[in-house]
This record gives structure tokens, sequence and C-alpha cells, in this order.
């Protein structure tokens, strides 16, 4: 009897976390399994696993649909905008954490507060801004508007895991001649690499998936990330289900296979803190 209850115990904990996991894979699945059928058999086949995978409907996307375009502006995009958060917040989280400078918690409440306004209220005074700056409808203008919108939490959360890194290790990197540069980079920011790697996939998976500011700043088709080529793409080609279901894959498999290489940083991340202090 015993054992009973202990098996339904574990069947109950599981059985809604399965039920998720499913909720959340099925829709993939028909994704990929339409992006394979052709347009005849979309809406006839309803299996899973199409008996002849049409294959071309990704090469079409691909080359015609100018996805092999969007795709190299996204990895840019993504590349250049996580680097400049990580570095920026983390030099400014370290700031906040270790000097003394006047209004230092007026500023970083300033950040704090920056998380609470909506990003489509800052819509109309950001683009003022990068016309009057000529940044518009431009890669650096894009960058630099993304990388703002991600400081805010980056800042928060590096700062929290500074603040519990140990005065003994600063100690002894300024006694090895070590200047306050020099401190940050060969001790703060090796030891931050659980919250660093929390702030790397939160914004990437953030950068990849932007499509509003996107569509406001980016009006040339050449400087489009794969977000908003796909609603270009989806506009041509409505009707083509397969299509715009490759279209849809290719978006989604690259930040999928990012996601599950560095899902395990996320746990670190949030349990580093308490290790750490």
């Amino acid at each position: 009897m015993e054992k009973i209850k202990r098996i339904l115990s574990e069947i109950s904990i599981h059985f809604l976390p399965i039920i998720v996991a499913v909720s959340c894979i099925f829709p993939l699945l028909w994704m990929l399994s339409s992006a394979l059928k052709t347009q005849q058999t979309v809406f006839k086949d309803m299996s899973l696993m199409p008996k002849v995978a049409h294959w071309e409907n990704f090469i079409i996307a691909w080359g015609k649909g100018g996805f092999s375009m969007y795709f190299l502006n996204s990895v840019l995009y993504t590349v250049l905008v996580v680097v400049g958060i990580v570095l920026i917040s983390s030099l400014a989280a370290f700031a906040f954490s270790r000097l003394d400078f006047p209004f230092k918690d007026f500023i970083f409440y300033v950040f704090l507060a920056a998380m609470m306004i909506p990003l489509p209220g800052s819509f109309v005074p950001l683009y003022v801004l990068l016309v009057k700056l000529g940044l518009a409808n431009t890669r650096v203008g894009y960058c630099f508007s993304m990388i703002n919108v991600g400081l805010s939490l980056s800042i928060y959360l590096l700062k929290t895991f500074f603040d519990k890194l140990p005065r003994d290790l600063e100690d002894a990197a300024r006694i090895d001649g070590c200047g306050r540069i020099g401190i940050w980079w060969h001790v703060a920011f090796p030891l931050a690499r659980p919250a660093i790697g929390v702030v790397t996939i939160y914004n990437t998976l953030n950068v990849w998936n932007e499509y509003i500011l996107a569509l406001i700043i980016l009006q040339s088709k050449n400087l489009m990330p794969l977000q908003r080529g796909l609603m270009v793409f989806q506009g041509a080609h409505i009707t083509e289900y397969p299509l715009l279901m490759a279209g849809i894959t290719i978006t989604i498999i690259p930040i999928l296979i990012v996601y599950l290489f560095l899902q395990k940083f996320i746990i670190k991340g949030l349990t580093a803190g308490a290790v750490v202090g």
C-alpha cells in the first residue's frame, strides 16, 4: 500500500510538467510537419510526419524568400548587442557595487525605474532622437536602441552578484598591482560568469525575437532581422502555408538550440549569489 501511494505521488508530481511540456512541444512539431508538406496536402494530411518530406520548402524560403539575408542580420545584431550589453552592464554594475561617487544611489534607482516604463512608451522620443542623430534606418541606431533596452535589468542582476563578492579578493588583486579596471577584468568578471550567462541568454532571446523596434527603426529590407523579415515574407506568401511554416521554423530553430545549450546557466546564475556570499 505504501509503495502504491509513493508511485501515485510521483505520478502526480510529474503529470503537470509532462502536460506543459507536451503542450509546448506539439506546436513546434506541427510547425515542422507543415513545413515539410505541400500546399495541396497541408490541410489534408493530419499526420505529424508526412510520407514525403518536401525539404525544398526550406530552400525556397532561405533563398527566394531572403531568409539568408535576414538570418545574417539577426546574427550580427544579436552578437553586437549582447556583447555591448555584457560589457557596459558589467562595468556599470561593478561601479555601482564597488565605487563611491556622487548620486550613485540616485542614478542606480533611475536605471531600476527605467524597467517600469513599457517599451512602447519610449517609441516617440527614441525615434525623434535617432532621426536627429541620423541613425534612423541604420544598423548602428538599431543596435544602440537594443543595448539601451537590455541595460537596466542586466545592471541590476550583475550588481546583485558583485555585492556578494568577498572584499578579500579585491584587496588581494590590488596588492598584486591591479587597478579598478584590472580588478573588474581579472577578478569580478570571471567570477560573475554564472550571472553573465543569465544576462547573455536573456538578452540573446530578447534580441533574436525582437520585432517592434525593428518595425519602427528599420525600413530597408536589407537591414531587417529575421522577425521583421518574417512579416514581409508572410505578406508575400500569406496563402502558401508550407513556405510560411518553413520560414517560421528557420527563425525558431537557432534560438531554440542556443537556449538548450545555455539553459544550465540560468539555474547557476540564480543560485550563484548564495554560494558566493
